[in-house]
């Protein structure tokens, strides 16, 4: 199993997510959409996988409800993909969540059949244990319409 760690220091999320981030365009092309990530991340619950001396992947949960937390941002760099590092991080996002009184997680993307890479991501989080909840076709654009995925933690 990889080490998940909860990172509390304001700096160090934001380092780690930019550097993350940064390395994968193909979910995160829209600079000032990753420059939000990043900069929000500070005031986020921020779950890393950390290997010696650096880190492989992080997760951010920001409260959207009283009963309910979304997983605002994630990502594993390219070189650690298919490790169980994502899959790792939404396990112990679900055990903090719960710790914290949470009755539901969230997460949106893209909806399934827009584009590959996508797909890739709706596959993950459909095996992690989310279920689609609804589409929402103009949240952000015609082109990307948004999917929201839920899960109980109870």
């Amino acid at each position: 199993m990889n080490e998940i760690v909860k990172i509390e220091d304001k700096e160090l999320k934001s380092a780690v997510a930019r550097r993350i981030l940064e390395g994968l365009r193909e979910w995160f092309e829209v600079d000032e959409s990753r420059e939000q990530y990043i900069a929000e991340c500070k005031d986020w619950l921020f779950l890393a996988c950390k290997e010696e001396d650096s880190y492989s992947g992080f997760l951010c949960l920001k409260k959207t409800g009283d009963a309910t937390v979304e997983l605002a941002v994630m990502g594993v760099s390219k070189d650690h993909h298919r490790k169980g590092i994502g899959r790792d991080l939404v396990e112990e996002a679900k055990k903090a969540a719960s710790d914290e009184g949470y009755e539901f997680m969230q997460v949106k993307t893209v909806k399934m059949g827009m584009y590959e890479d996508y797909d890739i991501t709706n596959r993950f989080y459909i095996s992690c244990g989310f279920k689609e909840f609804e589409v929402l076709p103009m949240l952000w654009d015609e082109a990307n319409p948004c999917q929201i995925y839920v899960m109980s933690l109870r």
